[in-house]
């Protein structure tokens, strides 16, 4: 039993090993296809498009209704211990430093990068990737640059129109149900804020957009047997990004403080 154990172990460690491997690999192969601009040039702009502003909706929906739930518990945390207004500090910092980002890029995580390991992984099955190295295309410079690129410009952009919809949303609640007027709001919205935090929220984000694109390449080409290997390599995708933005999300915290 003990043996068994140690062998499976031993081969999951070797497995986890060899897959840091290949997404060097991948890594360093994109690197080097950045200077390919004929091959990425024409398909950057389709998925700048794919990757952000597709998903503006599903992220403006998240961030208002999280706006919504943060002013409403914060005036019943607040309620008879701390000034009401202490609602726009709340709302603001909270969504600026962390719901925004993180909300947004699990979400994207859902949609980007199960839609990328989705469609590389089919390409990869049906021999399409091969087909591209035969013909002398680099795939890498195809197929990984340009969502690379985009994610990583793209996804600070949707952050940041979740953080001000976040804030518009937490300000509109506290207007209409907790009987707080503007200048309240707009009061305790600027008590604690730095012109730095939404310069953190975008640096993080964009390290949430590198993630998420290049988690979804990297399972999309590793794909293996079938239907099935897609399935397997879009819910690895998924997981595997999801985990790393919060990984992420905690490393970023400690740099912040």
């Amino acid at each position: 039993m003990v043996v068994t154990t140690l062998q499976a172990v031993g081969r999951r460690a070797i497995s986890g090993v060899a897959a840091v491997g290949r997404g060097g690999q991948l890594a360093l192969g994109a690197v080097r296809a950045l200077r390919k601009f004929e091959v990425w040039g024409p398909l950057f702009l389709p998925q700048l498009f794919a990757v952000g502003v597709a998903s503006v909706p599903i992220a403006l929906f998240i961030a208002a209704f999280t706006g919504v739930v943060l002013a409403i518990q914060a005036s019943y945390t607040f309620t008879g211990t701390v000034p009401l207004y202490f609602v726009g500090a709340l709302v603001g910092k909270t969504i600026i430093l962390e719901l925004g980002p993180v909300l947004t890029g699990l979400a994207l995580a859902g949609r980007v990068g199960a839609n990328i390991a989705a469609e590389l992984g089919t390409m990869r099955v049906t021999e399409q990737i091969d087909a591209l190295e035969s013909l002398a295309y680099d795939p890498v410079a195809y197929l990984v640059v340009p969502r690379v690129l985009a994610g990583l410009i793209m996804v600070p952009l949707v952050v940041g129109l979740s953080i001000a919809m976040g804030i518009a949303a937490g300000w509109i609640t506290s207007l209409f149900l907790l009987d707080l007027s503007t200048p309240q709001f707009v009061r305790g919205l600027r008590l604690f804020f730095e012109p730095f935090d939404v310069t953190f929220a975008l640096i993080k984000a964009a390290s949430f957009g590198l993630i998420v694109t290049g988690i979804g390449a990297f399972f999309g080409f590793t794909t293996r047997g079938g239907a099935a290997g897609v399935g397997l390599a879009t819910t690895r995708a998924v997981v595997g990004a999801s985990m790393l933005i919060l990984v992420l999300d905690a490393f970023w915290a400690a740099a912040l403080l």
